[in-house]
């Protein structure tokens, strides 16, 4: 069955209609930069694409891949999974630095801790060494 010349042209106008919006960034949820929903966004049919307006399928894939090539990207859903990934790969920059403080951290506190045992028992030897000479008197403790 034949269209009409004016039918035609008002399908091949939907097409180029939301060709035009989803170039722009404009999808539907759940929907792709691609011909699927192309072909849902005009009101026509895969089949219809492929054959009887192929040309505008094919000038879709063109305009989309020149945009795609230039950086601009044409498709959110793109643009937050690249972001994303550049979210990932700062976090687990900073997740390294983090783990790299933390283990300096501990280090520091094992030797602080070793530290101060040392002088623990270093304050008890001399405690112990002036009252065995007995020329020192112990100094009363204070209640708190």
């Amino acid at each position: 069955m034949r269209i009409s010349p004016e039918r035609r042209q008002q399908t091949e106008d939907r097409i180029r209609a939301a060709m035009d919006r989803l170039l722009r960034g404009e999808l539907p949820p759940e929907g792709k930069c691609d011909i699927k929903t192309l072909a849902h966004e005009a009101a026509v049919t895969r089949a219809a694409l492929y054959s009887t307006y192929l040309h505008l399928k094919d000038e879709f894939e063109q305009r989309r891949d020149k945009l795609r090539q230039s950086g601009v990207i044409t498709d959110p859903r793109e643009a937050q999974i690249t972001g994303l990934k550049q979210t990932v790969d700062k976090l687990r920059a900073r997740n390294t630095v983090q783990q790299n403080r933390i283990t300096e951290l501990t280090q520091f506190r094992t030797t602080a801790l070793s530290q101060l045992a040392a002088q623990h028992e270093e304050i008890l030897r001399l405690r112990a060494a002036m009252l065995r000479q007995g020329n020192v008197r112990a100094l009363p403790r204070r209640n708190s």
